[in-house]
């Protein structure tokens, strides 16, 4: 047997864990082996020594272990619990910056959001001034004594996605009450763009009983066929009743009325 392999199984010849065969070729080593015999003997007085050195202990001294084992474990829990507080209050503390900051954000973005509406509020009222100037620009031409003004001031209507009554009104009196033909074709062009009011409407059908320009006539007339106006019938039967009423007029009347009767 190799020096190695006794001194691994000093220990348990010492525990009395070899079996017996193992433990015969262990001691005629011992007894053949210096080393190994002495590293025996100190092993053997190791294990007395530490088995004298811890003695079997008494009732007092085993209720006085439990008790500071008792205490120990109480101070342990204070020390979670301390921990535990202090770790409360550093995730309080991150809450606080995480809420501080989402604050500082929103209030940048609602600062942000103010000066937008604010922009779009002057943006808007400078639109509406602007819309104003065009309009009274607009209804001052249309009054001019020039005729070529008052064309002008009826193309103002370019301007304008959603002219207000006034400006559909102004029109509306240029087409029915201007003496200039040019005048009143140029209005005329002007309402067709906003049929689906009602005031344009009324406004085509009595310039159709009044108008005497041939061309207007005709354009009125296929203004009133292309909305499918049925109030139109009645100005147009009359225009066929009328001896200066133009043939050609006649014959697209007659040709469309039945498509709004």
């Amino acid at each position: 047997m190799e020096k190695n392999h006794v001194f691994d199984q000093i220990p348990d010849y010492l525990d009395g864990n070899l079996n017996k065969s193992d433990e015969i070729l262990f001691e005629k080593h011992i007894a053949q082996c210096a080393e190994c015999k002495k590293e025996l003997e100190e092993m053997k007085t190791f294990y007395i020594v530490f088995e004298e050195a811890v003695p079997t202990p008494s009732d007092r001294l085993k209720t006085k272990f439990e008790s500071a084992l008792e205490q120990e474990k109480s101070n342990q829990d204070k020390v979670v619990q301390l921990e535990s507080k202090s770790s409360s209050i550093w995730t309080g503390n991150i809450l606080k910056i995480a809420a501080s900051i989402a604050l500082l954000v929103a209030a940048f973005q609602m600062g942000s959001l103010f000066q937008q509406r604010k922009a779009d509020a002057d943006i808007a009222q400078l639109q509406e001034e602007t819309n104003q100037m065009k309009q009274t620009a607009m209804l001052s031409l249309m009054e001019n004594q020039s005729a070529s003004k008052r064309i002008q001031g009826v193309n103002y209507i370019e301007e304008f996605e959603q002219p207000d009554e006034a400006i559909i009104q102004a029109l509306a009196n240029r087409l029915l009450y201007d003496e200039n033909d040019n005048v009143r074709m140029t209005a005329f062009e002007a309402l067709v763009q906003f049929t689906s009011s009602e005031t344009v409407k009324n406004t085509f059908i009595e310039a159709l009983e009044n108008e005497r320009n041939p061309s207007i006539q005709v354009a009125i007339i296929q203004a009133l066929v292309q909305i499918q106006e049925k109030k139109a019938a009645e100005p147009m039967k009359k225009l066929l009743e009328k001896e200066d009423t133009q043939p050609f007029i006649k014959n697209q009347i007659r040709a469309v009325l039945p498509s709004i009767t």
